[in-house]
């Protein structure tokens, strides 16, 4: 047994008044029928997950709901960003109406910010709202996009465009499932790590620093310390600001630079994480070009980035016109107001805002942060 597994499960909660719920950080959990008890009751489950989360943990969630739900089916979708689109999301509500579920039908999201993402939109949407509980298996997941409620799908013109807020019951973080995780979807995680020091915990950055080869090597204690310091923040933020009208806009440190590299190269391209590491970069780059900060810090963030495995250098979008490609999609960006870019910067080391920026120096920034042609 590791030592994630040795332990009782961490406890983070999210306070959202009558919507609040429970985090649950530790090894093992996902074959102890404690981890479920005290959900809402139902007479069939659906587990949402991906075809390659599906043949590592599919069947053990399923033999642990057994008992609980009396009828638990399983659909597998496509893995890959390039799949977070209407086309399969319908299979979930195909596999709902096919077993003519009912609205107390319980969603189990089983995989990465994709899978749960999707499951939340379909919970929130089939029947009007159905309870979905989160168990997420990639770092990206179980730091961020599995807590706080955001879900949604892809558009062609814009990351995560359609969607809904809407909270799980609970959220199940078993380290163990980290093992099986590639190396380059760990790296991707850990920038969702990351971003929550320059925001709101410099001591956190501070520790990742010391940290990081720990992390890379999957130490459990390391893994159960970031993510329950993650989880600490977003649940902090989330609880102040659920609907994204203020503060909870910070969380998107990197996020605008981020999508629009995974719009402009593809879905799937690059990962989800990627992109955020590399928005940082040029997030801070924009911060420190602002004043805001010094050039220091912008490349301690850099060489941490850079340790984690993720990459700190732009890809060209446009031969042509790369600056222009990169404005054309942020001004989709969610947080874009009458066709102004709003970007998360940070105001000092641990405090981020929102603020826009003049275009031309946000083609200087992308002009120095990408690669050149």
């Amino acid at each position: 047994m590791n030592q994630a597994s040795a332990c009782a499960p961490i406890q983070v909660r999210i306070e959202l008044g009558e919507r609040s719920y429970p985090i649950l950080i530790g090894g093992g959990l996902l074959d102890q029928a404690q981890t479920f008890a005290g959900l809402p009751r139902a007479s069939q489950a659906l587990i949402v997950t991906n075809t390659t989360v599906a043949p590592l943990y599919a069947q053990r969630l399923q033999a642990v709901l057994q008992a609980q739900y009396g009828r638990v089916h399983v659909v597998a979708l496509p893995d890959g960003e390039e799949y977070k689109d209407w086309q399969t999301l319908n299979q979930i509500f195909d596999a709902l109406l096919a077993q003519a579920c009912d609205r107390k039908t319980v969603l189990f999201a089983l995989g990465g910010g994709v899978v749960g993402d999707m499951t939340g939109f379909a919970a929130a949407s089939y029947m009007r709202g159905v309870p979905f509980v989160q168990v997420p298996t990639t770092l990206l997941a179980q730091v961020d996009s599995s807590v706080g409620g955001k879900t949604a799908i892809n558009h062609p013109l814009g990351k995560n465009m359609i969607g809904a807020f809407y909270q799980p019951q609970r959220v199940v973080c078993d380290l163990d499932t980290l093992k099986t995780l590639p190396e380059r979807e760990l790296s991707a995680g850990l920038a969702e790590v990351i971003k929550y020091g320059p925001i709101a915990d410099m001591a956190l950055l501070d520790w990742l620093e010391q940290n990081m080869q720990a992390l890379r090597a999957r130490e459990p204690a390391a893994l159960a310390h970031a993510v329950r310091r993650s989880c600490e923040i977003k649940a902090l933020v989330v609880g102040q600001d659920e609907r994204e009208s203020g503060l909870r806009a910070i969380l998107n440190f990197g996020h605008t630079f981020g999508h629009a590299i995974e719009a402009g190269l593809g879905y799937g391209h690059w990962l989800h994480g990627e992109g955020v590491g590399c928005g940082m970069v040029m997030a801070a780059t924009l911060s420190q070009r602002l004043g805001l900060v010094d050039a220091a810090f912008v490349q301690r963030l850099r060489v941490l980035i850079e340790q984690a495995g993720l990459p700190v250098v732009g890809p060209q979008l446009d031969a042509q016109d790369n600056a222009g490609r990169y404005l054309a999609l942020m001004r989709v960006d969610k947080k874009a107001e009458a066709g102004e870019i709003r970007f998360v910067v940070i105001e000092k080391p641990g405090q981020a805002g929102v603020r826009g920026a003049p275009d031309a120096l946000v083609r200087e920034v992308i002009d120095a942060c990408c690669l050149r042609q």
